[in-house]
């Protein structure tokens, strides 16, 4: 995509082991021999270029010298960037592509750019990208020991998408400590793979639950690790509702990044029960937004109690309620259901500014 976007911009990939080589013994004279702009792909693999880049920019007094660093493994690189680099660089997160690039949905096929334009290998390489990001990216950092016990992780995360988390659940039937799994957790979310939504506690005077809910970033990963292969098998199983919502909670963040805004989702859970999806905060013209997310094609005004019910005890001046559901045919793109809640289909609430 970059090169595509900077025809003209030198490129280097730093996976070959000669560059990689040339780079350790002299990296002061590869980035010199280097013209800008320039992109560099996998730029995890030498991180000691970066003081040098850093050098190089500081040195050029006003004058512009682009440096495109890319990296799949942003984990072992964001301390050098935010330290060696702070002020002088953007960083823009890139998750699998969205609805509104591709224009349809499919929960099995997810939205990895591999899956989607190969779909008949999807098994294939969903299994081999569980592997390589295992024995390349986890092992670089997590200190994994037991492989096969991270594989039982991933998967009981999977099993729990949509759930209010709870470390001690995970760790006890894996025989492994809570810290442990508060770190592989926050190497799933630095690496992209899974998305974490915390508790929204402004405009309420409610003992709230602090814990934050699980999501995949991409669907079609987790089915992968649920075992469901087909779309039969995840209609029959008690997992579509969750994944469902998953979609939705990711389509909302990679909307938000598309954008250059910060990630703002939250969810709702107090300690009696009430319980809304998501929750975003106001944002210019838009009021705080409370949305739930249904599997059905049949919306109900029962299905707006919990948001209306928090509408009522929030301080916030102005609120909006929101149902995301599957759209049938013929249907208006959206419609009331109670006061201040409307029903939305997926794909006309993901092609709002929500």
């Amino acid at each position: 995509m970059l090169r595509r976007t900077f025809p003209k911009a030198a490129y280097r990939l730093l996976e070959d082991p000669d560059e990689l080589a040339r780079i350790r013994s002299d990296p002061r004279g590869w980035l010199e021999d280097l013209a800008t702009p320039a992109i560099v792909d996998e730029i995890q693999n030498a991180p000691e270029l970066i003081p040098y880049i850093r050098a190089r920019i500081d040195a050029a007094k006003g004058r512009r010298v682009m440096y495109l660093l890319t990296g799949s493994q942003d984990f072992t690189l964001m301390s050098d960037v935010s330290e060696s680099l702070a002020g002088r660089a953007a960083i823009f997160s890139l998750l699998p592509l969205s609805w509104r690039e591709l224009g349809s949905w499919d929960l099995v096929r997810g939205s990895y750019p591999e899956v989607v334009g190969r779909p008949r290998a999807r098994a294939l390489w969903l299994r081999s990208y569980v592997q390589t990001y295992l024995e390349r990216d986890v092992r670089a950092v997590a200190a994994v020991r037991d492989l096969s016990v991270f594989r039982r992780f991933l998967s009981l995360v999977a099993a729990r998408t949509g759930q209010v988390l709870n470390r001690r659940d995970i760790a006890a039937p894996l025989g492994v400590s809570v810290p442990t799994i508060a770190h592989w957790l926050s190497v799933l979310e630095t690496t992209g793979v899974l998305l974490v939504v915390p508790p929204y506690f402004e405009s309420f005077d409610k003992r709230l639950i602090k814990s934050p809910k699980l999501y995949f970033v991409d669907s079609g990963l987790a089915c992968h690790l649920l075992g469901l292969e087909s779309r039969l098998a995840l209609e029959r199983s008690p997992f579509l509702g969750p994944l469902f919502e998953g979609f939705v909670a990711s389509e909302i963040v990679k909307n938000q990044l598309n954008r250059g805004e910060a990630r703002a989702l939250f969810h709702f859970r107090d300690q009696q029960g009430l319980e809304v999806d998501f929750v975003l905060p106001p944002r210019d013209t838009r009021p705080l937004t409370f949305v739930e997310v249904k599997w059905t094609r049949t919306v109900t005004p029962e299905m707006a109690t919990p948001m209306r019910r928090l509408m009522a005890t929030t301080k916030a001046e102005s609120t909006r309620g929101i149902i995301v559901h599957r759209a049938a045919r013929g249907e208006p793109s959206s419609l009331s259901v109670a006061p201040g809640v409307r029903a939305f289909g997926v794909e006309s609430f993901l092609r709002s500014d929500v």
